[in-house]
C-alpha cells in the first residue's frame, strides 16, 4: 500500500496544509480538500484566511471542475493545461473555446511547493515511507514543516 502527500504552501515554502491519500487515488479530486484545509489567521482577529490570491498546481490537477471551483472562490489559477485536454479543445474546434489564461512567469514560483517536500524528506521518516499508519505518516510531515516555519521565524538555528 502507498501514499501520496497533498501540501499547500504560502510563497516561501511554509507548510499551509497537508493531506494524505491512497497512492493509486488521483491528485485532481484532492484540490478542494486541500483549499478547504488552508486556514491563515488573520492578525486583526477574526475567520481565519481560507482562500490564496492564486494557486500554482501541476498538470495533475488540471480539471474544467477544479478551475470552476477556484473561479467560483476568486482565486487565480496558475495550472498547465494537460496534453490530452489541449488536444481535445482543438479537435472541437471553435467550439472547444478559448484556452485558459496561463501565466509562466508566475507558474516558475511552483518549485516553493517541491522545495518544501524536499525539505520535509531530509526526515529519514519522511523519506522512506516506513510508517504503517498514513496518520502517522502525516505527522511526520507536519512536524518536518513545523520545524521548518520555526527556521524561518527565527526561533531556531
Amino acid at each position: 500500500m502507498t501514499t501520496k502527500a497533498h501540501l499547500a504552501t504560502d510563497g516561501k515554502g511554509r507548510g499551509l496544509a497537508v493531506l494524505i491519500t491512497a497512492g493509486q487515488a488521483g491528485d485532481s479530486p484532492m484540490m478542494p480538500a486541500v483549499l478547504d484545509a488552508i486556514g491563515v489567521p488573520r492578525l486583526a482577529g477574526g475567520s481565519p484566511r481560507r482562500n490564496p490570491d492564486r494557486v500554482l498546481a501541476d498538470k495533475a490537477y488540471s480539471s474544467a471542475a477544479n478551475r470552476e471551483l477556484l473561479r467560483g472562490r476568486r482565486i487565480t489559477a496558475v495550472i498547465p493545461q494537460r496534453s490530452d485536454q489541449v488536444a481535445n479543445r482543438k479537435r472541437r474546434g471553435r467550439a472547444g473555446g478559448r484556452p485558459p489564461q496561463f501565466d509562466f512567469d508566475a507558474y516558475k514560483g511552483r518549485n516553493v511547493v517541491e522545495r518544501a517536500f524536499n525539505k520535509a524528506k531530509h526526515w529519514r521518516g519522511v523519506a522512506t515511507r516506513y510508517d504503517k499508519l498514513a496518520c502517522t505518516y502525516r505527522a511526520g510531515i507536519v512536524m518536518a514543516l513545523t520545524v521548518e516555519w520555526l527556521k524561518l521565524l527565527g526561533d531556531m538555528t
